[in-house]
């Protein structure tokens, strides 16, 4: 898949779509200035977006808590839907939403459009040498300030995988640079790191935690990671995808397993 932009020449700017080579923000945005904004990344399946209650709960509650004033849901359900008519007319691709506020105090909602890009059902991944911040004030929202997943996310793409894994300065599984994780130990457990070691909440790992209670939250270790029997990435856009190559090597015996199927499952219905 190797993740890419495939971005479309449109965008949603407080309230209205236009072209997005002649957009701008102001250059005091908290965003641009100070990576002070909450965003949200949606899929548009069949013309409808996916786990949209859940994306506007994210944005509203993100910007509450970073302090960037209110976002009336009906200003989002109408940015989704005038951008998904305008960038993706078939119906099929991606909506990336975020939230800043200006010096002023006014808040400003942006949204740009991507097509879905490759989509393959299996990934491969390498496990980055840089590490993981870990736990921050953040505390698992999704916000504008993402240099070292950035950074991943390009090494993943120099080496022409699908997905950077990223360990903590103490060998901790944390996530991936587009994906929360979960792994199958060779015993038939199934874990995901908690958001305590620095991880984003996902709407997809939320989802996985509701509808499989099997689910342990715990500390993955490298040497646990490595000899998994699955890997399984999950996120709202691609749903659940099994990696089945980690640094080149077959993870477990290379094919996807039962817990990626339930993944999979779990994730298939909407709401």
């Amino acid at each position: 898949m190797r993740m890419p932009s495939d971005s479309i020449n449109l965008c949603w700017i407080d309230g209205g779509v236009l072209p997005g080579d002649r957009a701008v923000v102001r250059a005091d945005d908290s965003a641009f200035r100070d990576g002070r904004g909450c965003l949200t990344t949606l899929r548009i399946a069949a013309g409808q977006p996916r786990f949209v209650d859940r994306h506007i709960a994210r944005l509203q509650t993100g910007a509450k808590a970073l302090r960037l004033g209110e976002v009336a849901e009906a200003t989002i359900r109408r940015a989704i839907s005038e951008l998904g008519a305008a960038a993706l007319p078939d119906g099929e691709g991606v909506i990336r939403l975020q939230v800043s506020r200006d010096a002023g105090g006014a808040t400003h909602l942006v949204g740009s459009a991507r097509t879905l890009g490759e989509d393959p059902s299996e990934w491969s991944a390498i496990i980055v040498a840089l590490p993981h911040d870990g736990a921050s004030l953040a505390d698992g929202m999704k916000v504008s300030s993402r240099l070292t997943l950035s950074l991943a996310a390009e090494d993943a793409r120099a080496a022409g995988v699908d997905e950077a894994v990223l360990l903590d300065a103490d060998d901790r599984l944390v996530e991936g640079a587009y994906s929360n994780l979960f792994v199958a130990s060779r015993e038939g457990a199934i874990w995901t790191p908690p958001i305590a070691s620095g991880a984003v909440a996902g709407i997809a790992r939320s989802i996985a935690l509701e509808r499989i209670p099997e689910i342990e939250q715990r500390d993955i270790w490298k040497s646990e990671l490595l000899d998994a029997a699955e890997l399984v990435a999950v996120n709202a856009v691609r749903g659940a995808r099994p990696i089945t190559r980690l640094n080149d090597r077959k993870v477990g015996d290379g094919r996807p397993g039962p817990w990626s199927a339930r993944l999979a499952d779990a994730l298939a219905q909407d709401g």
